[in-house]
């Protein structure tokens, strides 16, 4: 629970930075809105395909 409380603060932090950035550069909240939201989305695919290599090819490290 603590977990989910943590990644969904550290998301309204994100989505927060990403519209006042955008906004900043463009001078359009519609596109910030839009940014904001679609490159979490982008970031959690790469994640996923990141780990999956990392878990093939990184490197293997045994616990301690």
């Amino acid at each position: 629970m603590i977990r989910m409380m943590k990644v969904t603060s550290q998301l309204g932090v994100h989505l927060v930075i990403a519209v006042a950035v955008t906004y900043a550069i463009t001078g359009s909240l519609v596109l910030g809105g839009a940014i904001a939201l679609i490159e979490p989305v982008c970031n959690v695919v790469a994640g996923h395909f990141h780990e999956k290599a990392w878990a093939r090819l990184g490197p293997k490290v045994s616990a301690g």
